[in-house]
């Protein structure tokens, strides 16, 4: 069987609206996460040889993106700022939330913006996109210790961000 019969454009489409939420995420802005998810599938797309071989899709893709964003911060010294939210909801919201919940994730967002970049992708993994610790660490190519003890300092840091801007703030914890 091909590659092209097994795994096809359709399959890879079905990750992109988690690919857009997580490179929101990282990007900070609309622009750069749409053009962040577009290389990332023009990469996996060029790789359609290797699908067979790929354990977990979801991972080989986030490691495929996270590699693409370290090598833009590497690229450009300043970033943007995560003030581009007047655009609305993510595309997979079917309704606009409420004043209130905007306001709380902008909050969160500009939280999330203050956490090295280390903490923020490993804290978005498993927070947002629910992988488990042995996954992210080999999604991101770090040893799992790392990947706890980034996870740990990131939580608490955007604990203490958001407890300055709006009172203490519950994550989910996830264990292995």
């Amino acid at each position: 069987m091909k590659v092209e019969e097994a795994l096809g454009p359709q399959q890879l489409l079905g990750w992109v609206p988690r690919l857009r939420r997580y490179a929101r995420a990282l990007a900070g802005n609309r622009s750069d996460a749409d053009d962040l998810v577009q290389d990332t599938l023009e990469r996996a797309w060029a790789r359609a040889a290797l699908w067979p071989g790929v354990r977990d899709m979801r991972a080989w893709l986030f490691g495929i993106m996270h590699n693409l964003h370290v090598d833009g911060l590497r690229r450009r010294l300043p970033t943007e700022s995560l003030d581009d939210l007047s655009g609305g909801p993510p595309p997979e919201s079917s309704e606009p939330p409420a004043q209130a919940d905007r306001l709380a994730v902008r909050d969160l967002e500009a939280a999330l913006a203050l956490l090295p970049s280390e903490q923020r992708e490993v804290l978005l993994l498993v927070a947002l996109e629910d992988m488990g610790y042995a996954e992210v660490a080999r999604t991101l190519d770090i040893p799992i210790g790392t990947v706890m003890s980034r996870l740990s300092r990131g939580r608490e840091r955007l604990r203490a961000l958001m407890a300055e801007r709006a009172g203490p703030v519950r994550l989910k914890v996830v264990k292995q």
